[in-house]
């Protein structure tokens, strides 16, 4: 596993017997010493850095992570010879379920990504699949997102904001998003160099009023909503569909949404 210099590995307590950690310091040279240390057959590239409404103090961080980083790290296998690439992009680069209409700068980042993997993969025949997430969710997730909040004022007792609810929401349990990945890597096994483009969806996405009452069935609890007067940003995303990607993959559809919603 390749981190950050200053990452958090909280998360992994439990885990840590059966993960090597490598931290890098942010140069390409070590970069290339860390994956000939390694020697990985397949990278998985999952480190991001995401903000949904950016500001300029936002610039640096997402460059950084999500085009430097990313760069060195193409290069640090073409270096040692490691050619299978398994890469996150996000179901956000489709706005309007187009070919690519970034949401945010966020999204564009990952896309600007993808043009530089394009000369990996013609140049030195890369063999690579790009995963578009929707939402994600399970148990012992810490971020900000829906399923958490939900079960929290479920558990807490109090009143949670939240807009009308007639957005659409496509949520992908965990399990399912790793099966993708396996699942994209055994593909590329099987292929030729190239760059093929896979989404990760439920199959079923749902109005959030829909997903906020199925969320909360297995705490047995309810949980008022206060109407958020918010603004709606200028590109926000439901969870939209993207056909020509998640009609390729077949993957990740037996969604655990319906039975699997685990309080955490």
């Amino acid at each position: 596993m390749l981190v950050r210099a200053e990452s958090c590995l909280d998360a992994l307590k439990g885990a840590s017997d059966a993960v090597t950690v490598h931290r890098h310091d942010g140069s390409t040279a070590q970069l290339v010493d860390i994956l000939a240390q390694a020697r990985p057959d397949t990278v998985f590239h999952l480190a991001a850095a995401f903000v949904a409404e950016h500001v300029p103090g936002d610039i640096d961080r997402l460059v950084h992570a999500n085009l430097l980083f990313a760069t060195q790290l193409l290069e640090a296998m073409r270096v040692n010879g490691v050619r299978l690439l398994v890469n996150t992009g996000t179901a956000w680069q489709h706005y309007g379920n187009r070919d690519y209409d970034p949401v945010n700068l966020y999204a564009a980042t990952k896309q600007a990504f993808e043009a530089i993997l394009a000369y990996y993969v013609n140049a030195h025949g890369f063999i690579a699949a790009t995963l578009a997430l929707f939402d994600t969710y399970g148990p012992g997730d810490e971020r900000p997102k829906l399923m958490r909040a939900l079960w929290r004022a479920a558990r807490e007792g109090r009143p949670l904001a939240m807009s009308s609810g007639r957005q659409l929401l496509d949520l992908v349990y965990v399990d399912d998003v790793v099966d993708a990945y396996l699942a994209a890597e055994s593909a590329l096994r099987e292929g030729g160099a190239g760059h093929r483009h896979y989404g990760v969806s439920s199959g079923a996405p749902l109005p959030l009023a829909r997903r906020r009452r199925r969320g909360l069935r297995t705490s047995r609890r309810r949980v008022a909503r206060r109407a958020l007067g918010r603004t709606r940003r200028p590109r926000a995303r439901g969870a939209g569909s993207v056909d020509g990607i998640r009609g390729a993959a077949g993957m990740a559809r037996a969604s655990r949404i319906s039975g699997g919603n685990k309080a955490q």
